[in-house]
């Protein structure tokens, strides 16, 4: 089967959100004179319950009809899909992975070299938005037309997804023009929101479904701890995207989410990226999960990207990851793995456990597949060690290898959020530094790493082990950036200005350019400053 189900997804999402509402016992509101329940609407009405589903699944895929259509005309369906562009955005433009292949635009951002406004994939995020955003008003405005108790369920996770896609659009581009679904229909242009003006709308909607939204909720569907993480998420960044720091606020909500969440630290680190991501001990850590199928959801621009991507069939038993295919194109660069140690064989040696998640081969008897510590040129495949983190495998008991990923990827996870609470705390925004201490060695212990001391624990450790728990997990260019050492010259790492051992880039490239398609189709938009 190659042609991704929407109703099959969308009948598994609303089956989950029908048991769930169904317990609150209040569904007997008789909606426009009609005695029937939120359930029996959505049975009903299909093609609600359908666009219900498309919106949690733009984020992870690229159209309705199979990894080979798109949801945005005129977009490469395998190079377009959200997730996708998080990771390239986010990821190869930071320190912590590079691409080889040389796709104009993708080797920009893997240089972080010559951005421009033609850059298709800074184009692709920026369409994803705006296609994610339209989708998540239509439901809204549709289920405001209905008078049912339980209604503001739906509508809260909606909201909760649209202000997700505003969090990206205000991270990676600054402003755009804000719609809510007061303005479906309308043929006006509107203007451009400022990144403060668009920061005040996400915290007013994530502020205001606090309350609406579950305490518990259907695996990968959007519940209160969600709410609670994007909320700090927003407030931890704030002095970047405001020029206030929110630190206290970043971690009240944190705090939430670790107290009353319900969640716990997953007993082994590898377990929260293999196929079974769902169903093990590592479900328990996964706040929110953008879901992967390798039969009814498949996609080029899902954690297929990360696993194929990462792999090389030449030098790699594919079969060991999951996989039928490697595509030969992701590498890590020692600005990650070296955290770890100076060569293969301190990485080989380290206690922890995420040491291991590199393909060095570094003992094959044929030197032309040795991988080498250092990235003297990035489009050579040996050049760097390939990050085995995500893989298409079962952590507990056999699977068999597929050729798109089953693997769901972590969008928010506990560990996270323990590393932005410790980070609050050392910004000043309240807590103890005891407490911040705990939740870095709850993080290293799991990992079998040493424990440190109150004395190791400053802002540069946080940076650097988030580095070592999170990379390749969408976060590294927003840390940089929140750190102030993606831009200048203070900080270099591999090929950063397209120079091998790095250079100061210009500090117009903590945000990426609109797009030119953009501004010719609303020339209410105007250009960053630098491009």
């Amino acid at each position: 089967m190659k042609n991704f189900k929407i109703n099959k997804i969308g009948l598994g999402i609303m089956l989950v959100l029908f048991l769930t509402i169904s317990c609150t016992g209040d569904l007997d509101t008789e909606p426009k004179g009609q005695d029937k329940s939120l359930a029996q609407l959505l049975v009903e009405q299909p093609g609600l319950a359908g666009l219900i589903s498309k919106v949690y699944g733009s984020f992870a895929l690229s159209g309705a009809s199979g990894p080979a259509s798109t949801d945005t005309p005129g977009d490469d369906a395998g190079e377009s899909p959200f997730l996708r562009g998080i990771i390239n955005l986010q990821d190869f433009s930071a320190d912590d992975m590079k691409n080889r292949w040389g796709d104009n635009g993708l080797d920009q951002l893997t240089t972080t070299a010559n951005w421009d406004e033609n850059n298709k994939f800074m184009r692709y995020m920026y369409n994803r938005v705006y296609y994610t955003v339209p989708q998540a008003n239509q439901v809204i405005a549709q289920m405001n037309t209905y008078n049912i108790s339980g209604k503001d369920q739906v509508i809260s996770e909606m909201r909760f997804l649209r202000a997700l896609a505003y969090y990206y659009l205000i991270d990676c581009f600054g402003k755009g023009v804000l719609l809510t679904e007061a303005d479906l229909g309308s043929t006006v242009l509107k203007k451009e929101s400022t990144r403060q003006e668009l920061f005040d709308f996400v915290e007013k909607e994530l502020l205001d479904i606090e309350d609406k939204l579950p305490v518990t909720n259907g695996y990968g569907q959007a519940n209160k701890a969600c709410g609670r993480m994007l909320l700090a998420k927003l407030y931890l960044n704030a002095k970047v995207y405001t020029g206030t720091a929110r630190y206290a606020d970043a971690l009240k909500y944190s705090k939430k989410v670790i107290d009353e969440g319900g969640y716990s630290l997953a007993p082994n680190f590898q377990s929260l990226f293999c196929a079974d991501n769902d169903k093990t001990a590592a479900k328990n850590e996964i706040i929110y999960a953008l879901i992967a199928d390798p039969l009814i959801s498949q996609s080029y621009g899902n954690t297929t990207y990360l696993v194929l991507g990462s792999l090389n069939s030449a030098s790699m038993q594919l079969s060991d990851y999951g996989a039928t295919d490697g595509w030969g194109g992701h590498r890590a660069t020692k600005a990650w793995y070296g955290l770890f140690g100076n060569s293969a064989d301190q990485l080989d040696a380290s206690s922890d456990d995420r040491a291991h998640l590199f393909w060095s081969n570094a003992n094959d008897v044929d030197p032309a597949k040795r991988h080498s510590f250092e990235m003297t040129n990035y489009k050579t495949w040996t050049d760097g060690y390939p990050s085995t983190k995500f893989r298409n495998s079962n952590f507990a008991g056999t699977s068999s290898p597929t050729y798109f990923s089953g693997t769901d990827f972590p969008l928010f996870r506990l560990a996270d959020v323990y590393l932005m609470y410790a980070e609050s705390v050392l910004r000043g925004g309240g807590g103890t530094t005891a407490e911040a201490l705990q939740y870095v060695n709850a993080i290293r212990i799991r990992s079998h790493a040493a424990t440190i001391t109150l004395g190791q624990l400053t802002l540069d450790y946080i940076l650097d082990e988030r580095a070592r728990e999170l990379n390749f997990e969408g976060h590294r260019r927003t840390d940089l950036i929140r750190f102030e050492k993606f831009t200048g010259g203070s900080y270099l790492w591999p090929w950063k200005g397209g120079v091998k051992n790095g250079t100061a880039i210009p500090e117009s490239y903590n945000l990426f350019p609109i797009p030119l398609k953009a501004i010719q189709s609303n020339p209410n938009l105007t250009q960053n400053t630098g491009y």
